[in-house]
C-alpha cells in the first residue's frame, strides 16, 4: 500500500473508531486493507467514506463500520479459521485475513468471487480460500471452523453450518426477525446453541444456488 492509500485507511479506522470501540488489532486490521481495491472504479472517491456501494450483480459492498462491526461480534481473537458466507467484493475476507491464519469464503455469484480472487492475488493476500457455491452448504471439506461469518441475511440458519463450526465456535449472522434484520451472534456448547442479538442491520439477502 502507497502511503497516501495508507494514511486513507487509517483515517478511516479513526473515523470508525469514533462510532464504534474497536480492538487494537481489528483497528489494525482495517487500516492495513486497502479499501480502494474493492472498489468499482467509478467509485473510488468514496471508497474511505463510512457508506456501503454497489459492486454489481444486485450486490453492494458493506459500508467499513458494518465490516468492522461484524469483525468485533466475531471475537476473533485466539481463533484460527474462519468461514465467510458471501464474499462479494472480498473486502471482509481481506480484513479476516489479517486475523486468522485461515479465511475461507464462499460467493454464489460466480463474475463476483473471480474479481475477488484476482484482488486478493493482486494484493499479495495468500490465506484467503474461495469456492463458489450456494454458501448456505458451508464447505465441508476444511470444517470445523473456529467461527463463521454470514455477509448476507437469512432466515435461519441452516443446521449443517452449526455442524461446521467448531465446539465452542461463534458464528455472526444478520437474521430476519419480521420486517426487520438482526445481527445475531450464536455460540456453541456441544449440541447446544445460545443465540444473543445485537443490533440492527441492513444486508442483501441470502439466495439459493448458484449464478454464472
Amino acid at each position: 500500500m502507497d502511503r497516501i492509500t495508507a494514511t486513507k485507511t487509517a483515517r478511516m479506522a479513526d473515523e470508525i473508531q469514533k462510532q464504534f470501540l474497536l480492538s487494537p488489532e481489528i483497528k489494525k486490521a482495517i487500516a492495513n486493507t486497502n479499501r480502494e481495491a474493492f472498489v468499482p472504479a467509478g467509485f473510488r472517491h468514496n471508497a474511505y467514506k463510512l457508506d456501503a456501494l454497489p459492486i454489481g450483480g444486485a450486490q453492494y459492498i458493506s459500508s467499513p463500520l458494518t465490516v468492522a462491526k461484524m469483525t468485533e461480534y466475531l471475537f476473533p481473537r485466539g481463533a484460527d479459521r474462519v468461514l465467510e458466507i458471501g464474499c462479494g467484493s472480498g473486502y471482509q475476507a481481506a480484513v479476516l485475513s489479517h486475523l486468522f491464519r485461515g479465511v475461507f469464503t464462499i460467493e454464489r455469484i460466480e463474475p463476483l468471487i473471480l474479481e475477488a480472487k484476482k484482488r486478493f492475488r493482486d494484493l499479495g493476500i495468500h490465506n484467503v480460500h474461495t469456492r463458489t457455491d450456494d454458501g448456505q452448504n458451508g464447505w465441508i471439506k476444511y470444517a470445523p471452523y473456529d467461527r463463521i461469518l454470514f455477509s448476507a441475511t437469512a432466515k435461519e440458519i441452516p443446521a449443517k453450518l452449526f455442524d461446521q463450526l467448531a465446539d465452542g465456535g461463534i458464528l455472526v449472522a444478520p437474521i430476519e426477525k419480521g420486517n426487520k434484520q438482526v445481527i445475531t451472534r450464536f455460540m456453541k456448547n456441544g449440541s447446544h446453541i445460545e443465540e444473543e442479538e445485537l443490533e440492527d442491520c441492513d444486508f442483501v439477502p441470502i439466495l439459493d444456488g448458484v449464478q454464472k
